[in-house]
């Protein structure tokens, strides 16, 4: 393919973020495994106004034209609460990251990296990262293996070209997420189920709902457990409070109090599970539209949803408590706790736990204590600049 005739400029207007937004649209259109999103919150994502991301990071989106038509999209980012976190982490100072990749062919590809490196250079950054897509807690790393089904709500999908491409520009691999699958009508290993039997006798422990009235103070309780749980994982930066009420507004309506659960320790909290009804299962008829009939249909949908497959995105433990036998207690009640309720209430068959680092080797281990296994992998890229 010649690309010489090939442009590449960044992003200056609003028609010019909604042709960023479209182009997944066209090169997906003959793949029944990618789930369109609604094209109001893919706006969201990039718009600074929209995402509290952009309260600690600054981004230049950058598109790809032949002939007046888009052919590549992606981002360039510095997320500045990311460059003060330890370089043994991940991030660090110098390190930026670049997204929202896609690409029609791999001339459009290497130009588009070869864009997103200047602008990065450009800022004094001396290491990239990427595909992250734009925050490390929304969709990170490039799929390199599960392309035969969707991915869950808030996964990623891409092209199976895509990973020569990333590779063929310099780039070598510094981390790989798993997600892992878990038929959920079946009852877990005896072993497993013993050990919720004795957490469930012991007084000091105490599984709970979350209290949608009081949403806030729950949410702000959980991040308070997550920022602790997670802060000595690869790739950790600390979600702020613009970022969480954003989430709030995004993941509310998903929120349903027997799927989110806090284990209570002598009263006080110390763990949570997050579980969300796979909203891609309504999502991927609409077409990223909720008009002219979508509304009413998600409306419905979400008074009582019945879905396949149930997601866990987050879980954790505090700190104090990791790799003691009572953390690895306490996950086990949680899952078998929502795993129930998935069933009973949501007619759920199917679960998906994750993502999980590749060297979590303490989920690793609860995942396949309850035999679970790997249904799609994720790989993030570095390069120096």
């Amino acid at each position: 393919m010649n690309n010489s005739d090939v442009t590449i400029r960044p992003v200056r207007s609003a028609r010019d973020r909604r042709r960023f937004v479209d182009l997944p649209f066209r090169l997906y259109r003959d793949d029944p495994n990618w789930v369109p999103p609604l094209k109001r919150e893919a706006l969201g994502l990039i718009t600074p106004a929209k995402n509290g991301w952009f309260s600690h990071a600054e981004a230049c989106l950058f598109l790809a034209e032949r002939g007046g038509a888009v052919v590549g999209r992606i981002s360039a980012h510095i997320d500045t609460l990311a460059l003060t976190m330890p370089p043994e982490q991940g991030f660090g100072p110098g390190v930026g990251q670049w997204g929202l990749f896609e690409a029609e062919d791999a001339g459009v590809a290497a130009r588009l990296i070869v864009a997103v490196e200047a602008w990065l250079r450009d800022q004094g950054m001396t290491r990239a990262l990427g595909p992250i897509s734009m925050s490390i807690w929304e969709e990170p790393g490039l799929l390199i293996q599960g392309f035969d089904h969707p991915p869950t709500v808030m996964m990623g999908h891409a092209r199976p070209e895509y990973r020569g491409w990333i590779e063929g520009a310099g780039y070598h691999p510094v981390k790989q997420l798993f997600t892992y699958e878990l038929d959920i009508t079946r009852p877990f290993p005896p072993l497993v189920q013993r050990i919720v039997k004795s957490g469930e006798k012991n007084p000091r422990i105490r599984i709970r709902t979350v209290d949608k009235a009081r949403f806030d103070e729950e949410a702000a309780l959980i991040l308070r457990i997550l920022n602790d749980a997670w802060a000595d994982n690869w790739g950790f930066v600390p979600l702020t409070e613009p970022e969480i009420a954003d989430v709030g507004v995004k993941l509310k309506p998903i929120v349903y109090e027997d799927l989110i659960r806090v284990a209570e320790l002598d009263g006080r909290p110390v763990a949570f599970m997050i579980t969300l009804p796979d909203l891609n299962e309504m999502l991927k008829p609409l077409g990223g539209s909720l008009l002219p009939f979508g509304w009413a249909r998600l409306l419905r949908w979400l008074r009582r949803p019945r879905v396949r497959t149930v997601r866990v995105p987050l879980m954790g433990v505090l700190k104090e408590l990791q790799s003691t036998r009572l953390a690895s207690q306490l996950a086990f009640m949680l899952i078998e706790t929502i795993r129930a309720a998935s069933v009973a209430r949501y007619g759920a068959s199917r679960a998906e736990i994750g993502w999980i680092l590749d060297d979590n080797q303490g989920m690793r281990s609860i995942a396949d204590a309850i035999e679970c296994s790997v249904n799609k992998v994720y790989q993030i890229y570095a390069r120096d600049l």
